[in-house]
């Protein structure tokens, strides 16, 4: 028999505290128990990127991650980053040039963007195809969004878009 395990993390700022099974991954641990259903579920197998999350201020697929593991952690969902303004600009590109189509995969792409641009303040278009490639989607062909965050870059640097 399995007996829920004690964890204390924050989330988007928040402290949650919470009994968890030990085999509950952390994105089914957002999305259930938090109801922060903008952290997607696709593959399961952490390759497609639709539940890619903040752990400690790097991106993780939160399906291969447990919500055990998360203890102790500081955790930021695609809400938190919305909620705070911080991918406001990135948002309204993606909006801009049609850079999601279903959604399904765009809270991740979102995420992954972000990450990148935070590393880099104007990456070469390979450069966002690169890190931008562990995520999957099934309806843009990739260009807009590589569009999205080459405008968003360039807005950030006071150049045109």
């Amino acid at each position: 028999m399995t007996v829920p395990m004690p964890i204390s993390l924050e989330v988007n700022g928040e402290r949650v505290d919470a009994h968890v099974l030990p085999r509950l991954n952390l994105a089914d641990f957002l999305r259930e128990q938090l109801e922060l259903t903008g952290t997607h579920v696709g593959c399961e197998h952490g390759v497609c990127g639709a539940c890619t999350v903040r752990v400690n201020d790097e991106i993780v697929r939160s399906c291969l991650m447990l919500a055990v593991q998360a203890h102790g952690t500081s955790v930021q969902t695609i809400e938190g980053l919305s909620d705070s303004g911080e991918v406001a600009d990135l948002q309204a590109a993606f909006r801009d040039r049609n850079a999601l189509q279903c959604g399904y995969c765009t809270p991740g792409m979102l995420m992954a963007a972000q990450d990148l641009l935070k590393q880099q303040a104007e990456p070469s278009r390979e450069r966002i195809r690169e890190h931008l490639s562990g995520n999957y989607c099934r309806c843009t062909g990739y260009q807009a969004i590589i569009d999205a965050v080459e405008t968003t870059a360039r807005a950030r640097m006071g150049r045109r878009p």
